[in-house]
């Protein structure tokens, strides 16, 4: 019987199809870790087999190949050949290759495969793409077409990616999941236990791994007394940056009365300990960065990150391996440490929900006010969204006071976005070479037309995106730029939900006036079009 994909699972696949039919050659796929991103894969390799392509698996660990083969197996009923360690492609009569990236980057090993062999290319945890390694290969196979597969990357992920794939064929976020049932609700919650970073450095990126530990280490037993209070009748993963350090907590918790285990990329036992744990022998697994990929246990209902990081792909991986669903399992307990640095691009739970970094700041600090009150994340990013959009208001409110007198018939895009509450445009950051570049001449006529000043448009995609915003309210026949920008210099509030009949009755019945002030009986500040009496 054929696996039935999810609704957003054949999306993404027909997206990825519709990419590399359009010519672009290198594609991304963008699912949170329990979406089932090994299905969509798998069904893509199917379809790409089907019309003659030899496909090849890229992945940087054993686990993940083993789970790509077997999920390729139980999805499609293809076979896999394995290019690893001794084992090779060559010769088999499969046309899916599942290849591991430190065996196939040998140039040796490498040199064996015509530039053509491979027609389509997919890695696994794509974030590691950009590496020496991972291009040694990709450039050996130059017509080859590329999906990259990952779990939410952050922005910095994201303008590393764009270097080399051309495209974000689909997206889907974690609030979606959530809200459509296929991942389990998240409670945040902030312990009042204020750590000091302040004198720990940054290698590749990222805090370095043992001077975190020394850092945590004076505080392992406080942490190890706030578990006591919210993790005792839980399922608990526990992530630090030490063997050493995983060890000693590990002791700690069971001295505190938890079935606390250890594992490590020395164990021996670890395929026994993770079995134990799963049917509850233990219940909590303490690991040294171990279980960020390829494990599963969808019965983890706690997550305690005591590995601060600010690679928001590396915290969305640990966090995501209790947010798949179990029956009996309401929502996943997120445990946060007010963790105090002089850096601000610390992960918090806030980073796992909000792509407006205003907004995830506003519910970082809402949630450390709210200490030792477990608070679901859709809900805090709601309450933090409107407190920011609240404080936009007020300085839009002093902007548009300041831009009373001036002379000028285009809008300001700032303004713009501001007075249609567009986040999404306020907070954009360009990831793909093209966006990148400078808006066409044909962008900026196109701006102007629809009454942008273009001149403050930074980039391609920045003006791309507006230009599909202003022609969805056009289409919507929402309130037009000018039309706004009018109105709200004479102290109308919220012209962007106006309608475009209703702010043009009202800038006629001004105009009707001589421009001078607004008609008898109504108060701007209060006004409201569809109460007008």
């Amino acid at each position: 019987m054929a696996m039935e994909l999810r609704p957003y699972q054949q999306e993404a696949k027909d997206s990825i199809f519709e990419q590399w039919d359009s010519g672009i050659r290198r594609t991304l796929l963008v699912l949170p870790t329990g979406c089932g991103k090994t299905i969509v894969f798998a069904k893509v390799t199917e379809d790409c087999v089907r019309h003659g392509d030899r496909v090849l698996i890229l992945a940087h660990r054993g686990e993940l190949l083993e789970q790509a083969a077997d999920k390729i197996a139980s999805a499609t009923g293809l076979g896999c050949a394995t290019e690893k360690a001794e084992e090779t492609c060559i010769g088999s009569w499969y046309r899916i290759t599942v290849g591991s990236v430190q065996t196939l980057m040998r140039e040796k090993r490498l040199g064996r495969f015509p530039a053509d062999y491979f027609r389509t290319i997919i890695i696994d945890e794509a974030h590691h793409c950009v590496s020496d390694s991972y291009q040694r290969v990709l450039q050996h196979f130059p017509d080859a077409k590329v999906l990259g597969v990952t779990a939410t990357p952050d922005r910095g992920d994201m303008r590393n990616l764009g270097e080399y794939f051309e495209s974000l064929a689909y997206e889907y976020t974690l609030p979606k999941a959530i809200r459509s049932g296929y991942l389990s609700p998240i409670k945040a919650l902030t312990i009042p236990l204020k750590m000091d970073l302040t004198g720990v450095s940054v290698q590749a990126g990222d805090f370095k791994a043992s001077e975190i530990g020394t850092a945590l280490d004076p505080y392992l037993y406080q942490i190890a007394d706030e578990m006591v209070k919210y993790c005792m009748d839980r399922k608990t993963v526990v992530f630090l940056p030490l063997v050493k350090t995983s060890q000693k907590f590990r002791d700690i918790l069971n001295s505190r009365g938890f079935r606390a285990a250890e594992v490590n990329g020395e164990s021996t036992d670890r395929a026994e300990i993770l079995s134990d744990f799963d049917s509850g022998r233990y219940d909590v697994l303490c690991n040294s960065m171990l279980l960020t990929e390829g494990w599963d246990c969808p019965s983890v209902d706690c997550i305690v990150v005591l590995r601060p990081t600010k690679v928001r792909s590396l915290y969305s991986q640990m966090v995501g391996r209790g947010t798949r669903l179990h029956p009996g399992k309401d929502h996943l307990l997120l445990l946060d440490f007010l963790w105090h640095t002089e850096r601000h691009e610390l992960c918090h739970p806030a980073d796992l929900i909000c792509t407006d970094q205003e907004v995830a700041a506003q519910m970082t600090e809402n949630l450390a006010e709210a200490a030792g009150c477990p608070m679901d994340l859709e809900e805090a990013e709601k309450a933090a969204a409107e407190d920011v959009v609240a404080q936009r208001e007020e300085s839009l409110a002093k902007q548009l006071a300041e831009m009373k007198h001036r002379k000028g018939v285009l809008v300001d895009p700032l303004q713009f976005e501001m007075s249609i509450q567009a986040e999404d445009l306020a907070g954009y950051v360009p990831s793909f070479g093209w966006e990148m570049a400078p808006a066409s001449d044909k962008q900026k006529a196109a701006l102007e037309k629809f009454g942008i000043m273009p001149d403050e448009i930074e980039n391609a995609g920045k003006a791309a995106k507006l230009l599909d915003r202003l022609k969805k309210r056009q289409a919507e026949n929402l309130a037009r730029p000018r039309q706004i920008k009018q109105l709200e210099i004479r102290g109308f509030q919220h012209v962007g939900n106006w309608t475009f009949e209703q702010a043009d009755n009202m800038i006629s019945r001004i105009a009707a006036m001589g421009w001078r002030g607004v008609p008898k009986g109504v108060d701007p500040a209060t006004y409201i079009p569809d109460k007008e009496q």
